[in-house]
């Protein structure tokens, strides 16, 4: 069974997002996820500074199994990278909601917030699929 944490929100392509209180999002990809790609052998991030827009791909990871895109769940600019997945992308599998976090984004229209699911919502989301 995933470990999903309630006070995270989840968009349905499977990122999950954490806003501290000068409206940063960090973003990164659920457990759900890492376990459904297996052993992850490589992430591709995005730019820093590029203005991204909500469901737009900005990051890609890939397994032993698949490659997939990470979506950006809000608006707004990159602003931090985890550089760490470049070179230890295994971290995502070891750590995907602490460690493993993809990128940080300053959210332009925190309205996009009210349309990602909570804790519960998410767990409903993934055993539907």
């Amino acid at each position: 069974m995933s470990k999903i944490i309630d006070d995270l929100k989840y968009a349905g392509s499977h990122e999950w997002v954490s806003v501290d209180d000068n409206g940063i999002a960090t973003v990164g990809i659920s457990d759900h996820a890492q376990e459904a790609l297996g052993d992850i052998v490589f992430v591709e991030l995005p730019e820093l500074g590029t203005n991204v827009n909500a469901k737009d791909e900005v990051a890609v990871v890939e397994s032993v199994k698949a490659a997939s895109d990470v979506y950006s769940p809000l608006t707004g600019e990159i602003t931090e990278i985890n550089d760490r997945l470049l070179d230890e992308p295994e971290t995502v599998n070891l750590s995907p909601y602490d460690n493993g976090w993809f990128f940080k984004i300053t959210i332009s229209d925190e309205a996009e917030l009210d349309e990602l699911m909570d804790g519960d919502a998410y767990s409903d989301h993934c055993d539907n699929e």
